[in-house]
Formats: structure tokens, sequence, C-alpha cells
């Protein structure tokens, strides 16, 4: 059974900084891209930053850009989320989310994605 496990998230202030982690098991991860992916209330889920198996190749959305910073241990089946300079915006639920394939592209679709965590709740204030 794949599982992905997020933890990090929290209540902040506006320019803090918070770093989200996600563990995953019951897959062979290194054969899987990563993304976050995010959720505000009454708002459709969007995407964050995504980064393919082998941590070479990483793609943002523009609102996060020089703010967050993906990155993977392969080792540890884990893909970690730094979050800096946070604003009232970035509130929301990030959820992980796995895709299948040792692509050297990085997928930024919902659908294209086959696993997701529960979520973790990340709060701004200002």
């Amino acid at each position: 059974q794949v599982k992905l496990v997020e933890s990090g998230g929290g209540l902040v202030q506006a320019g803090d900084s918070l770093r989200l982690s996600c563990t995953a098991s019951g897959l062979a991860f290194s054969n899987y891209g990563m993304g976050w992916f995010r959720q505000a209330p009454e708002k459709e889920r969007e995407f964050v930053v995504a980064i393919n198996w082998s941590g070479r190749s990483t793609a943002y959305a523009d609102s996060v850009k020089g703010r967050f910073t993906i990155s993977r241990d392969n080792a540890k089946n884990t893909v970690y989320l730094q979050m800096n300079s946070l604003k009232p915006e970035d509130t929301a639920v990030y959820y992980c989310a796995a895709t299948r394939g040792q692509l050297t592209v990085v997928r930024t679709g919902t659908p294209q994605y086959n696993y997701w965590g529960q979520g973790t709740q990340v709060t701004v204030t200002s």
C-alpha cells in the first residue's frame, strides 16, 4: 500500500519560513517524480513545485519562484519543500504527490500524479 505522509505545516507570520517534508512508503521512490500542490478554501488545487526522479529537474509556479525550494533524498524516500518569505496568500493545505516514471521532464498537472498524501495545513498571518 502506497502512503505519502506530509509534515511540517503550521501557523506562522508573514515573512517567516517553514519546511515541509513528505515521506513515501510502499513504492520505489526513485522511480517517481514528486510534486507539491496546494488548495486554499473554495479554490481549486493548484501546482506549486515539482521535481523529477533524480532531482536534476524542477519546476515552480510563478507565485513561489525565488521563495520556495524543492529537494529530495532518495535514500530517505523523502521530498522537502523549503518555504521562505511566506505570504498570507500562501495559506492553504499543501499536498505531496507522486508521479510514476524516471523522466527528465517535470510534470505539473494534477491528473498526472498517481498518489497523493492527506495534506498539511499552512497558515500565514499578516
